[in-house]
């Protein structure tokens, strides 16, 4: 294809990118520069039969107008990526001095609130990622050998975690849980203690959305493995057949390698999709337990002063933060592409 032909074919994606993913990463990084404005105080003097006191109160228009004019607030520089709510330098520093051994030092760390999300964070991903990959491809070769007439009816099903929305789905798991609901009853059932809660111990929390978050993206790692199952080259598989490979090397030396470009691609999907955690820490009401990386920008936002340069820094530290994970399979992508073009 002529270059000026390419050009023109890609200009409409060049256009799309700028405008829903460059503009807005920009606005994030300009706003994440930014404090809130504080409130502008007036101070005056009440006096009565008893004397004088001073009483301090908020100009609401004075407050109203600086924050008319000049709405992203006031210019601060890197500190909220460094102040306590994010990476937290000071306090990093102090408990590196005051730390007696490692295990006591990363115990201090994950006191503060940015490390502790991103520690669950990243528990969470580098769980749920490798065994949506696992169960995905097992179910799809489950399924794939399945008879014909049966095959349509457990498609529906292994897809209907997918078409539930993330929050009824992890509603409905939080209820099941629950001391009166059928998992929760039954585990109280099968200990003899009725006081028994899973909502009530944070590794149990952790335990239980880690099990959905597997069970609301396994289908579709599913249903990509299926469609490529179908263009597995059945030459090749009969060849390996005939050469005495029962079905356990077939799947291991054949059908896997094939689908290397497809576990690449889910792993990118997942990676991005895990990292993001937020509807179950919502639905599951386990803040004090769990915290996300999202669940903080979504504290930040909601709060009663609304804190846009926080949740900002919040943001742009969670994209670095994927891009990081990211690298690693780009990097190997790369390799292998070159490899196989030479």
């Amino acid at each position: 294809m002529p270059h000026r032909t390419f050009f023109w074919f890609i200009i409409p994606s060049l256009l799309a990118m700028v405008l829903f993913i460059a503009l807005p990463v920009i606005s994030v990084i300009v706003q994440s520069l930014h404090v809130e404005h504080e409130k502008v105080l007036i101070s005056s003097e009440n006096c009565g039969p008893f004397g004088c006191k001073q009483i301090t109160t908020i100009d609401v228009a004075a407050t109203d107008q600086l924050r008319s004019e000049r709405p992203l607030g006031q210019f601060s520089g890197f500190d909220n990526y460094t102040n306590r709510s994010h990476l937290a330098f000071d306090e990093v520093s102090l408990a590196w001095e005051i730390s007696e051994n490692m295990t006591d030092f990363i115990k201090k760390i994950l006191n503060l609130p940015f490390y502790k999300a991103l520690f669950f964070t990243l528990t969470y991903t580098f769980v749920v990622t490798p065994f949506v990959i696992i169960l995905g491809l097992a179910i799809a070769l489950g399924v794939n050998s399945l008879p014909k007439f049966a095959k349509g009816p457990t498609i529906f099903v292994s897809l209907l975690p997918m078409i539930v929305t993330p929050l009824i789905g992890s509603l409905i798991l939080f209820w099941m849980v629950d001391g009166d609901g059928i998992i929760g009853g039954s585990i109280q059932t099968l200990f003899n203690d009725p006081n028994l809660s899973l909502k009530a111990s944070p590794a149990l929390t952790w335990m239980m959305l880690i099990v959905y978050g597997i069970w609301h993206s396994a289908p579709f790692s599913f249903i990509v493995f299926y469609a490529g199952l179908q263009t597995v080259p059945a030459d090749t598989l009969e060849a390996a057949t005939i050469d005495g490979a029962n079905r356990w090397q077939r799947i291991r030396y054949v059908v896997v390698p094939y689908m290397k470009p497809l576990v690449v691609f889910i792993t990118l999907m997942q990676l991005m999709d895990n990292f993001r955690v937020f509807e179950p820490i919502v639905s599951f009401a386990s803040e004090a337990s769990a915290t996300s990386l999202s669940w903080i920008i979504y504290k930040d936002l909601t709060s009663d002063t609304q804190l846009f340069g926080s949740a900002a820094a919040t943001s742009m530290l969670t994209i670095v933060g994927v891009a990081i994970l990211l690298l690693p399979v780009l990097i190997k992508t790369w390799r292998d592409f070159n490899r196989t073009a030479r």
